[in-house]
């Protein structure tokens, strides 16, 4: 029996560490290739008295904001994905609600709820999002740079592999380094706006049922085999 293909990570540490020990205890042969690096950004929290909830979309958020994210603690939290919920209570925060698809939908949830005025916590590069009935303030709190690819890049994506794409700017990025030759490459992409960024030729591009870890590693896992 041949071995199953290699499962490449790109997104930034330390989520490309968490998801590949994840993928190996699934016995797949995952590899950390971050494509690009996280880091903090000074900012000024506002009072939490003038906001009715707080949005996280990413757990890099929790991780990143440093201590100002205590004093936002009042706040009842609407989080997209579990990794969220989990890393916004393990900073102490009170999770109102979990969406397990994506920020749209938790916003729509949201403003059904009458939560009038939101601050999200999120980075300098974001999503736009349709919120009527609501006030959204974007807090920029970390910025995640493109770094080169590691020197194992290149001949990894030259044989079969399966690749993980968590943002539409880390599949883009993927998009471009691997450039038009991708027809023996498979895709899991995080939601189907990721998966378009992408683009089109690879063997197979694939969307997470959820926007989690768990739910990627399950396509991807399927994906591995497959190519053997």
């Amino acid at each position: 029996m041949t071995k199953p293909l290699p499962l490449i990570v790109t997104r930034a540490e330390p989520g490309a560490a968490a998801t590949v020990r994840r993928a190996a205890a699934m016995g797949l042969d995952a590899r950390a290739m971050p494509l690009f690096a996280a880091q903090p950004l000074p900012w000024s929290v506002p009072r939490a008295d003038d906001f009715d909830a707080l949005l996280l979309t990413s757990a890099r958020a929790v991780r990143l904001a440093g201590a100002g994210l205590a004093q936002l603690a009042k706040l009842p939290v609407y989080c997209v994905g579990q990794a969220t919920a989990e890393a916004a209570r393990g900073a102490g925060l009170a999770v109102a609600m979990v969406g397990d698809q994506n920020a749209q939908r938790v916003l729509d949830a949201m403003a059904s709820r009458q939560v009038a005025d939101i601050l999200w916590l999120c980075g300098y590069d974001r999503s736009a999002f349709d919120a009527p009935g609501t006030a959204l303030t974007a807090l920029p709190c970390y910025r995640v740079d493109p770094v080169g690819p590691p020197a194992p890049w290149a001949a990894t994506i030259a044989a079969p592999a399966v690749l993980l794409a968590h943002s539409v700017r880390g599949a883009a990025r993927i998009s471009e380094l691997v450039g038009a030759m991708r027809d023996h490459l498979s895709l899991v992409a995080i939601s189907a706006a990721v998966a378009a960024a992408a683009g089109e030729g690879w063997a197979a591009r694939v969307v997470s049922g959820r926007p989690d870890d768990a739910a990627m590693l399950a396509e991807a896992h399927a994906l591995c085999h497959k190519g053997e």
